[in-house]
């Protein structure tokens, strides 16, 4: 990686966007997250039984299935356009690393929370990383692990915005120079916990219906998340440029579905090679709720494909939006798919989410909303309106000797 042309150190361009921060939007977010601490007050008050339709058959839930899995995976854009600026040294994409590391950030405190919300005896939590207690062969713990750390890595990658908002230019300088270590880690363990993710539906045996259950599940769920994580990124960019008033990245946002294209083709792919290895197939035709889910994802999962195949359809703005929106909901649907609907434990148990279950992840969506919308509105995040191409886009095509 060349540090002079594409350094995570390199002046940005961005800017705060300024404006009113409490309006009606905010205002609603703000009564849902009021919504989702009441709820939660009842439940470390009472225990999860209070709140939640969890059981001995079904001891995850909602909070899991969607907040943690699906949550982490939409906020995989972080990692991957840091992989593609940094370590694949396009500085073209420069300009939206900040805001993908930003909406990847407040992913992965989501899912914390909700790991939180979510344990027993939270009181306890700490015991999973105490050397008397970890279970370090558990793909829970690595799980744990990987997500508490990486939380940790986006905050350290996502501070030099703060900095720079502050003023603080010496410690931001300091930083700047060990930035390259946070940012080939923040790469690394994404990969790991996300492929785990997949792995704990193996754990669970014949309880996962034929159609989910496989040993391909790791690499499954990591082919998918990054195409989750790269349509979260068009979408949220997308909707800020409208929201904002603001340009949007057609270009580059189109370059990034491409990609997204490739790991969607190899994840139908993999999946139905598969399938049609262990003869699981047939299983698909059969006139279940679980095949009508399996062919509703597989069906998401292939629109991209028709959507913006051609480099001309990507860049069309509606056919990126829908495209993004598809993808995005094909690996939110595969992941409830293996975690909810594929699993059967056994006669006699049944699950729903509950009032509260659903209150508090509304919550937590809204939390995470108006948390990007102060941050966005406050600091250096998207590229100054009208100013200038950032200095590591320019250098870029100057090592290239194609500077106008």
């Amino acid at each position: 990686m060349s540090a002079s042309s594409h350094a995570p150190d390199q002046h940005h361009g961005a800017a705060p966007v300024g404006g009113k921060i409490w309006n009606g939007f905010t205002a609603s977010l703000g009564i849902l997250i009021f919504i989702m601490v009441a709820v939660l007050a009842m439940r470390f008050l009472r225990g999860l039984g209070a709140v939640t339709n969890m059981n001995d058959g079904y001891p995850w839930g909602l909070w899991i299935a969607y907040d943690v899995v699906v949550g982490s995976a939409l906020a995989a854009g972080g990692f991957t356009v840091a992989f593609i600026t940094y370590i694949v040294n396009r500085g073209e994409y420069h300009p939206i690393v900040r805001p993908a590391l930003l909406a990847a950030m407040f992913g992965y405190i989501q899912a914390a929370l909700s790991v939180m919300f979510d344990i027993g005896r939270y009181w306890e939590m700490w015991h999973m990383f105490w050397p008397k207690y970890a279970q370090v062969n558990s793909v829970l713990f690595e799980v744990a692990l990987c997500i508490g750390t990486y939380t940790m890595v986006l905050m350290i990658e996502f501070s030099p915005v703060v900095l720079e908002k502050l003023g603080w230019h010496r410690p931001l300088k300091i930083l700047n120079k060990l930035l390259f270590f946070f940012v080939g880690f923040g790469v690394l363990l994404p990969t790991m916990h996300q492929s785990s993710l997949g792995s704990l539906l193996i754990v669970l045996g014949p309880q996962v219906n034929p159609l989910y259950q496989t040993t391909m599940l790791p690499l499954l769920f990591l082919t998918s998340c990054i195409g989750m994580g790269l349509a979260a990124v068009v979408f949220e960019g997308t909707v800020s440029s409208l929201a904002f008033q603001r340009p949007l990245e057609k270009e580059l946002l189109g370059k990034l579905m491409s990609v997204g294209l490739w790991f969607m083709a190899i994840f139908l792919l993999l999946r139905f090679s598969d399938l049609a290895y262990r003869g699981a197939l047939p299983l698909a035709f059969k006139p279940t709720f679980v095949a009508g889910w399996f062919w509703f994802e597989n069906v998401l999962f292939a629109l991209p494909l028709i959507l913006i195949g051609s480099p001309k359809s990507r860049g069309k703005r509606k056919r990126l939006f829908l495209a993004a929106c598809s993808m995005a909901l094909a690996g939110v649907f595969y992941r409830f798919g293996g975690y909810l609907v594929a699993y059967d434990t056994g006669a006699g148990w049944h699950y729903f989410p509950s009032v509260g279950e659903i209150a508090v992840t509304v919550g937590l969506i809204a939390f995470e909303i108006l948390a990007i919308i102060i941050a966005i509105r406050m600091l250096p995040v998207l590229p100054a309106a009208g100013g200038e191409k950032p200095v590591v886009a320019r250098s870029s095509l100057a090592a290239r000797g194609r500077v106008d």
